[in-house]
């Protein structure tokens, strides 16, 4: 059994502003479901000038205390893995991330890309495309109300990264090619 989740969007702001905060947008104190991002891997191609990062994101376990009766269920935390290849020639980030928690009873994946739309050149479009596949009946209920809460914090990142953009413009914030791979802006 499976859940599909299947995203469009155009953010109406330059690619480098709408990647940076997308990349620097957690922790963040208005979703305090993400605990923290580390970034576990970090390169560049100088042939190339493509970036590939690799992040884990260790979020709060959303799964209420009643259930965690169960003991696969007692996790203090979630873990994600993110990875991302940011290419500022070609104006793109293809981004690939999957859970690393409850592996065994589901597969939760996520496929996304940032792209400096070609009709206009300050604005950026967003295509994102999840799926989660339940390898066992018997965890269904506790392993979907689980993924179903991640895909809740997942649309809150999106709002997230929307709301911080205006504020980044406000601030006077500029985005520099160099201190966009080091999450600076």
């Amino acid at each position: 059994m499976g859940v599909t989740v299947d995203v469009h969007q155009v953010f109406q702001y330059p690619f480098e502003q709408v990647v940076a905060c997308f990349l620097r947008k957690y922790p963040n104190p208005m979703d305090k479901n993400v605990i923290s991002v580390k970034i576990v891997e970090e390169k560049k191609d100088e042939s190339t000038g493509l970036i590939y990062r690799k992040r884990i994101a260790i979020c709060q376990n959303v799964v209420p205390e009643m259930l965690r009766k169960v003991s696969i269920l007692k996790v203090p935390d979630i873990q994600l893995e993110e990875e991302s290849w940011l290419s500022l020639q070609k104006r793109n980030m293809a981004i690939r991330s999957h859970c690393l928690t409850w592996t065994q009873y589901a597969s939760m994946r996520e496929e996304s890309v940032f792209r400096e739309s070609v009709e206009n050149p300050n604005c950026t479009r967003f295509h994102t495309y999840g799926l989660c596949l339940l390898h066992t009946y018997f965890m269904l209920f506790l392993v979907m109300y689980a993924v179903l809460e991640l895909a809740l914090v997942d649309q809150a990142g999106l709002k997230l990264t929307e709301f911080c953009l205006p504020l980044s413009l406000s601030a006077g914030i500029k985005c520099m090619h160099g201190m966009l791979s080091k999450f600076v802006c």
